[in-house]
């Protein structure tokens, strides 16, 4: 496909992350849920992103096994590489380790599959060969992608990743808590750690999920460490379409959230749609508004669905609303009002470091140390974890 050439102000465009990102998992080709658009189709919707201003992409190695990589590179070979940004995630180990089901590809810091000695040659790996399916020689951000304890806590990680940037293979690095929330205490841990090398960090926040990570916001501007907030559209729920009554189809990954979780977020909707409108934005716009009026939040990413039947929005639809998104910076007190109106407060077992725990027997899960609640306390996040 012929390159296209763009004058001066639209590559300017792209001088930084954000505010709006696409990611790679949109489309349902490497997440279940929604309709899983062909590849002609998701091509077509990363350029209409572009094409509409959007000009930050997301891709993650494990997607597909290199996949998703492969496909956006290829969505994005006609356009000038320094006209957009291209975040990376690695951290899973697709190459030597074995899928373990639901649980899925083990972390490359396992014990069983590697010493911490060999830490970086193996994050030196992963990140060229996801360079080369995405037909580029840098990422603007490289990050840690779910992270066992290993990942936030051994200095040859980090050590590793600070390398990378180093050796030019990124400009930025961060890290990329999950893939279920929580991970609290271990994330602030890092910070104050890591928080040195770490430009970035990608949680899960929105104003229908406030907890936990709502928690982390004033460290992270302790620490000058950027957010990036994925979920924002809480499952399809802030795109207006999801019904109280909504069914997916099997196989949606969404149809194991708690019972009840879509007339919650319907009923939320409702209430904060006389706000919304005040502002002239859509309920997908004005929560994309409420997570960046938190200073340390500078992007924000939807999940571009397209869902099931004759009547359902356009992906299309959905990505000029978000490409199209007016900045409107929320007072306080309208943010800690919807905070209020959306609290989820306990409404989950949070991932990462827990009193739960005895011992570590999933990768993104483990038991509480001493340490972790030192530095609860020196935070003032609570000893509930």
């Amino acid at each position: 496909m012929k390159s296209l050439t763009l004058p001066s102000q639209e590559i300017a465009t792209a001088q930084k992350i954000g505010p709006v990102a696409y990611g790679t998992w949109s489309g349902g080709r490497y997440m279940h849920f929604g309709e899983v658009l062909t590849e002609e189709h998701y091509h077509r919707c990363v350029s209409l992103a572009y094409e509409q201003g959007i000009r930050t992409f997301i891709t993650s190695d494990v997607y597909g096994s290199g996949k998703a990589d492969t496909l956006l590179g290829q969505a994005l070979e006609r356009f000038p590489r320094e006209s957009y940004k291209l975040i990376g995630a690695i951290g899973h180990d697709f190459y030597e380790g074995k899928r373990q089901g639901n649980a899925g590809y083990p972390r490359f810091t396992d014990p069983e599959l590697r010493s911490a000695d060999s830490y970086s040659d193996f994050l030196h790996m992963a990140t060229r060969l996801s360079l080369e399916r995405c037909q580029t020689d840098y990422f603007d951000c490289l990050l840690l992608h779910n992270p066992d304890v290993h990942g936030y806590t051994s200095i040859n990680v980090w050590d590793a990743m600070d390398k990378l940037r180093q050796e030019g293979f990124t400009r930025e690095i961060g890290i990329a808590p999950g893939p279920a929330n929580g991970f609290v205490l271990d994330l602030v841990q890092c910070f104050e750690n890591y928080g040195h090398l770490i430009d970035w960090a990608m949680i899960i926040l929105n104003p229908l999920e406030p907890w936990p990570m709502s928690s982390i916001l004033d460290c992270a501007d302790q620490f000058g460490i950027n957010l990036m907030t994925r979920v924002l559209d809480h499952g399809g729920i802030f795109y207006d379409e999801l019904k109280s009554d909504h069914e997916f189809k099997p196989g949606d990954h969404r149809a194991y959230r708690p019972d009840g979780w879509v007339k919650r977020g319907y009923d939320f909707v409702e209430q904060i749609r006389p706000m919304a409108a005040a502002h002239g934005l859509t309920p997908l716009q004005y929560a994309a508004n409420w997570n960046l009026s938190h200073s340390a939040v500078k992007c924000v990413i939807p999940t571009f669905v397209q869902e099931p039947g004759e009547n359902a929005r356009s992906i299309e639809s959905k990505i000029d609303e978000m490409s199209h998104l007016p900045i409107v910076h929320l007072s306080e007190a309208e943010v800690q009002k919807v905070r209020e109106l959306g609290d989820n407060t306990d409404c989950m077992l949070l991932k990462g470091s827990s009193g739960r725990h005895t011992s570590s027997e999933r990768c993104d899960e483990w038991p509480m140390r001493p340490d972790l609640l030192d530095i609860a306390r020196t935070y003032n996040l609570g000893t509930h974890w």
